[in-house]
């Protein structure tokens, strides 16, 4: 026996047997979903050669539903609306910004409803002294309200009831008012 001969042997009997069946089994399976899909293939084909409008009318059926499934989706909880509530002339209320997270943010008034230049702060002398920004929480009486874009009471005039600006008068946001 020559060297080479020993190390055939050798390396042969180090080589344990794989078991051929799992390869196999995977093959067959493949080979069985080849031909599945082309007998589907195959089957469509002549329904679309032997019966066109049966043939396009399921690819029309499948592309609907497929359409309303995506068109129908979701059930998302509809977004909080903030609730205005009847403003009363006479009635005392408070200012709170709707729209502020901020405590010490302030509610503009201004002296004539739906000012375009409402919240232009431009100018330092709007800012101070002429009762223009107040605090949140400032107690006003309600003098009268104003129709705005088909909604009824968007604007208050009000009144200042206590504090440096007691008895100055502005318009605000109906919803500024609590």
């Amino acid at each position: 026996m020559s060297i080479d001969d020993n190390n055939n042997e050798s390396e042969n009997q180090n080589q344990p047997e794989q078991p051929e069946q799992p390869a196999t089994q995977n093959n067959e399976t493949l080979e069985t979903a080849q031909k599945t899909a082309g007998n589907l293939v195959a089957t469509l084909l002549e329904l679309k050669e032997s019966n066109p409008k049966v043939f396009f009318g399921g690819i029309g059926a499948i592309v609907l539903i497929f359409l309303i499934m995506i068109m129908s989706g979701g059930s998302d909880p509809k977004l909080p609306m903030h609730q205005s509530k009847a403003i009363v002339p006479g009635q005392s209320y408070v200012l709170k910004s709707a729209n502020a997270y901020d405590p010490g943010a302030t509610i503009r008034l201004v002296s004539v409803p739906g000012s375009m230049a409402a919240y232009d702060d431009t100018e330092e002398a709007d800012r101070e002294g002429a009762c223009r920004h107040m605090p949140q929480n400032t107690p006003v009486k309600a003098i009268q309200s104003q129709d705005a874009y088909g909604k009824k009471d968007v604007f208050v005039e009000v009144e200042m009831t206590t504090g440096e600006c007691e008895g100055k008068r502005g318009w605000a946001l109906a919803i500024d008012l609590q």
